[in-house]
């Protein structure tokens, strides 16, 4: 099943997002929380892939890179689950990347999200030896290999931590989408009224694929903090007070993210949005209850 098909189909469309497990336990926990979601109809789900910091990433990084790939190609064939891997440019060559294609395309994998990828920690992304700059690049080689993937890319409500401007990365993005992005799923943000600026200069941009916002339950507040650093997304005055208040309470914690994330995703939806992307960190306790809370309301 081909996502752009399906973001395009009228039906609302819920995906989640994981990320490969260090240990074969938490490759295990993965599994009981795709089972637990499973009833939920999942339009996907995706895998995140490893960034490295160097051009040959150590064992741990190197056996989870291989994960996302088995993670993807057991998610469909167990849950019958459309799964789509994340594909970055980090710490690969072309001819790497052109390999992993035809494999996907070998297993029958009818989506990819095509990502420049960043490095663990605060390392700044290196360019491998005869590997791509920019996930535009990536988007081409995907097209020019000819495989028919529906290809994804990310694009960011708050910008790209390393542009200067919304204007200019909204700039990037189109080239995103001239290249072969047929889809694009937000990074995670906390404030509706950053997607709305954004999502009109897109549109204004000339960028008219489907604009999925990603979302992420919070259900720690030194985690959401910690996120929110990496990814340049920033926390509202008022969820930030209410997080602080409650710092200590970890069921309090989940509820005011539960109800918040509740918030924006209804209102996403209503104004038009075409689903919602969530960032699950591999649980599923906050998501049952947002997309229960969503269908009792919505649908």
């Amino acid at each position: 099943m081909h996502i752009r098909e399906r973001l395009g189909s009228g039906e609302l469309c819920f995906s989640f997002e994981f990320f490969p497990p260090r240990t074969d336990k938490g490759v295990e926990s993965l599994f009981q929380t795709v089972t637990e979601l499973q009833p939920l109809e999942p339009g996907f789900v995706s895998v995140t892939y490893p960034g490295s910091a160097t051009p040959a990433p150590d064992a741990d990084t190197a056996r989870r890179r291989e994960l996302t790939l088995a993670l993807t190609r057991r998610i469909r064939e167990e849950s019958g689950i459309e799964a789509m891997a994340h594909i970055t440019c980090s710490a690969h060559t072309r001819e790497e990347l052109a390999r992993i294609l035809d494999r996907l395309a070998a297993e029958r994998a009818d989506n990819v999200l095509a990502l420049r990828g960043d490095p663990p920690g605060e390392s700044g992304f290196v360019v491998a030896e005869g590997g791509f700059a920019h996930a535009v690049q990536l988007i081409e080689l995907v097209r020019e290999q000819g495989h028919g993937f529906s290809v994804g890319g990310a694009c960011y409500p708050e910008k790209h931590q390393e542009c200067v401007d919304l204007d200019l990365d909204i700039k990037h993005l189109k080239a995103k989408v001239d290249a072969g992005a047929d889809f694009l799923i937000s990074q995670l943000f906390f404030d509706n009224r950053h997607w709305f600026a954004f999502l009109e200069k897109s549109r204004a941009a000339g960028i008219d694929v489907p604009i999925v916002p990603g979302l992420m339950p919070i259900t720690s507040r030194d985690g959401i903090v910690r996120m929110t650093q990496l990814s340049g997304a920033s926390i509202p005055d008022g969820l930030r007070r209410e997080l602080d208040a409650h710092a200590d309470d970890e069921d309090a914690i989940i509820e005011i993210g539960i109800s918040h994330t509740t918030a924006q995703a209804i209102e996403l939806l209503e104004s038009g949005a075409p689903g919602i992307h969530f960032y699950t960190l591999n649980k599923s306790r906050a998501t049952r209850a947002i997309l229960g809370a969503i269908r009792r309301r919505l649908m």
